[in-house]
Parts: C-alpha cells; sequence; structure tokens
C-alpha cells in the first residue's frame, strides 16, 4: 500500500514521536494480555485484610492487581494520543483538540484514582503495628483507599477517555492516513467503554469486552504510527 503523505502535513519533524509511539503501542498491545490472564489466575481480594495479605505475601502481584500494567498502559496512551493528534489535526483541529484535552484530564483523574502504593505502605505498617487499635485505623485507611481506587475520579477517568476514543476514530474516518477499517475498530471499543468497568458485572464484561478491539487497534495504530516514522520531507512513503 502507497501512503502518500503532503509536503504541507509537515509530518516528518515528529517522526521520533511517531516512532516511540509505534514501539509503546505494540508493548501495550502485548501487556493487556497479560494483565487479563494474571486477572484470570488470581481473583483482586474482597476485603481490606484480603488486601493486605496480597500485598505482605507478594507486593508485585498486590501491585499487578491493583492496576500497575493499567498505569503504564496509560502513560503510553498519553503518547499515542499525541501522534494523534498530529495526524489529525488538519482533518479537524477542534476536535482533535477537544478529544486530546478530554483525554488527558481523564488520565489526570486515573492517577490520583490509583492507590497501589499507598496501599502497599499501609499494608507494612498495618503488619507492623502490634496494637490491635492501631490496625483498625490502618483498615480503615485501607477502605478508604479501595474505595477511591474504585471512585468518581475513576469513573470521570473512563468516560472522558472512552469520548476521547469517540471522537479520534470519528476523526479518522475523514482522514486519508488511517483506515476505515481501524476507525471502526476504534468506535467499537469506544461504544463499549461507556459503561465504566466499576458497574458491577455489566461493568466488568463490557470493559473486558471492550479489550478485543482496543488491542486490535493498537496493533494498527502501531503499524501506522511506524510508517509515519519512515515519512521524509520529500513526500511519499511507499
Amino acid at each position: 500500500m502507497k501512503l502518500t503523505i503532503k509536503n504541507e502535513d509537515g509530518l516528518s519533524k515528529w517522526r521520533l514521536l511517531f516512532k516511540i509511539s509505534g514501539i509503546l503501542a505494540i508493548i501495550m498491545a502485548i501487556i493487556i494480555p497479560i494483565q487479563v490472564i494474571i486477572f484470570s489466575i488470581s481473583f483482586p481480594p474482597e476485603t481490606v485484610e484480603g488486601w493486605f495479605q496480597l500485598f505482605h505475601d507478594n507486593w508485585l502481584l498486590g501491585l499487578i492487581e491493583m492496576d500497575l500494567f493499567f498505569a503504564i498502559d496509560n502513560i503510553i496512551i498519553i503518547i499515542m494520543y499525541l501522534s494523534f493528534y498530529f495526524t489529525l489535526r488538519r482533518t479537524n483541529q477542534s476536535m482533535m483538540i477537544i478529544a486530546i484535552v478530554l483525554g488527558l484530564i481523564g488520565i489526570a483523574a486515573y492517577f490520583s484514582s490509583n492507590t497501589a502504593f499507598e496501599m502497599l505502605s499501609v499494608s507494612n505498617q498495618y503488619y507492623s503495628a502490634s496494637a490491635s487499635q492501631d490496625k483498625t485505623v490502618y483498615l480503615a485507611v485501607g477502605q478508604m483507599l479501595v474505595e477511591s481506587w474504585t471512585g468518581t475520579a475513576f469513573l470521570v477517568y473512563y468516560i472522558l477517555n472512552g469520548i476521547t476514543l469517540l471522537i479520534i476514530s470519528t476523526v479518522m474516518y475523514k482522514s486519508e492516513l488511517y483506515t476505515k477499517r481501524m476507525a471502526t475498530f476504534g468506535l467499537i471499543a469506544g461504544i463499549l467503554m461507556t459503561v465504566p468497568s466499576n458497574a458491577g458485572i455489566v461493568g466488568m464484561i463490557f470493559s473486558l469486552l471492550s479489550l478485543i478491539p482496543w488491542v486490535v487497534f493498537s496493533i494498527m495504530a502501531a503499524s501506522r504510527f511506524l510508517k509515519f516514522s519512515e515519512i521524509r520531507p520529500i513526500g511519499d512513503l511507499d
């Protein structure tokens, strides 16, 4: 397939960004199945005591169960958002600005909600405490951290990034730089993300289903980004 890039698109100056985005998108596509496998083998604890026990027995698994990989995914997504912006801004700059702003606000909300390392610290203090009164205090703190992890900030993150993906995918349909097939996978993933993963069993089902089109979308994005990274200022890329 011959990908024609107009000189005025000015994409050649962002070749390094595209290359990094492509590599990171591949890494994320590998990480996601690993996450699913881990969660299938080891279910997250249902109580604060269970979380403390998990962190005490295996702190790394505790961090993973509390979305360590998900945090890495979101760092990667930030870089991908930048690449989407620079490749789609000439198609519809206004909508792309809205999409990126909403996405970044959502990711910022996510990082404010993730309490994995705080939970690790409180768990260590819980097992170091000798008085039952102190343990009760740490249990209360742990409960607060768990509720914060799946609370309002996470809900804001999930919805805003679903909207971001819907906007990006819609703009893609009008761009010659991306295929309509890729835009469709992104649109499907965005629609499935309209139901937050913390919305009970329905949310969990929608969340898992959204991973399928999202992984395909990410792989296709990686392929595009790596092609963009080879763009020369002259114009055509074979």
